[in-house]
């Protein structure tokens, strides 16, 4: 009985289209009403949390293959759908990110005050956009909420840097994109995994990929953007941002990279090498010098990832597992500097 109700009820669009409706109608609450649009923010990603777990229940792990796939024609063309799925590496991301949103709003309970109203939405966007990057089977549109889902957790000055930083990365990727449509007609991630690429052609394409997806690990000497993103955002963004939004470069690499670029992959296996190895020396050494908790923090975050790039390069067994808990680990470290800023020069007597 109940297994008829989750196939009939609950499908990966519901899912993505939860922090929309909720964000929706906050639009329709007055900036006064604070408190209520507190207990509506929650309980829209209280509820997102667990139609995700509902996911899970429904996922079957004997399989391969994507599921709860879903495809709609958004453009004129032939072989280009909205085209959702999950599998194994994409669902657990997918909890992740339903379970750390509700975590921020409470995180920022007591601080909203004027822009109540603005937060919680600007949260529930960025958990719409977050989720569907990791159910998107369409290149093109992997791309579109991809190269969007940072934008509502910046503020002015870190956000002219990100765009400045992925600017000419994303020129590059969106170009490899239509390359690969023109030459294989279709943006559908299924149909390019079995698509074989000459060796140049994959060298090329490889470039581009990795030139929008290191600015997202970040690695170095694209990762100046973070230390400055990690001061200016809130508690609840910082915990989001180490939590959730660094994993995506890595993502992209392991969802894309690798699987359609092997040959390419393994050419350039040793360049990855030296930078994440350069990353995490120069990363950690930097971070020996800050005095403020959020920079060491952003600084640790850099060179955890490129350590978790090495380690998906070199075919590690376990890769999931170290983003994954890294997940968990980092956001219970941003939790801690955010009741206030600390700075470890003043506490440094009293240690």
């Amino acid at each position: 009985m109940f297994e008829n109700l989750f196939e009939s009820y609950f499908d990966l669009s519901g899912l993505i289209l939860c922090p929309v409706l909720g964000s929706i109608i906050l639009l329709f609450i007055p900036n006064y009403s604070i408190r209520l649009i507190r207990l509506i923010g929650l309980c829209v990603s209280l509820l997102t949390f667990l139609y995700s777990l509902v996911l899970w229940i429904k996922f079957d792990p004997s399989t391969a293959k994507f599921q709860f796939v879903e495809s709609v024609r958004w453009l004129p063309y032939e072989n280009i759908h909205l085209y959702m799925g999950l599998d194994g590496l994409s669902l657990f991301f997918v909890i992740l990110t339903t379970f750390l949103i509700p975590i921020c709003i409470l995180v920022g309970w007591s601080g909203m005050r004027s822009n109540g109203k603005e937060y919680i939405i600007a949260f529930l966007i960025c958990e719409f956009l977050m989720i569907a990057v990791f159910c998107m089977l369409d290149l093109l549109l992997f791309y579109v909420f991809f190269e969007s889902v940072l934008i509502p957790m910046l503020k002015i000055k870190a956000a002219y840097q990100f765009f400045l930083y992925t600017l000419l990365g994303s020129v590059f990727m969106l170009l490899a994109i239509l390359l690969i449509l023109l030459q294989t007609g279709t943006t559908d991630l299924q149909i390019l995994l079995t698509t074989e690429f000459s060796e140049r052609r994959q060298i090329l394409l490889w470039i581009a990929f990795f030139a929008s997806f290191a600015v997202k690990v970040p690695m170095v000497p694209v990762h100046i953007w973070l230390p400055e993103a990690h001061v200016e955002a809130p508690t609840a963004g910082s915990v989001i941002l180490a939590g959730i939004l660094l994993k995506l470069g890595t993502y992209g690499f392991l969802r894309f990279s690798i699987p359609m670029f092997p040959e390419a992959t393994l050419c350039f296996t040793p360049f990855i090498y030296t930078l994440g190895a350069i990353a995490i020396i120069y990363t950690s050494l930097t971070t020996l010098r800050q005095i403020d908790l959020k920079k060491i923090i952003a600084y640790s975050s850099v060179a955890h990832m490129n350590l978790v790039t090495i380690g998906m390069f070199s075919r590690a067994a376990a890769v999931r597992s170290p983003i994954w808990s890294y997940g968990h680990t980092s956001k219970a470290k941003t939790c801690v500097p955010g009741v206030r800023p600390i700075n470890l020069l003043a506490i440094g007597g009293k240690t």
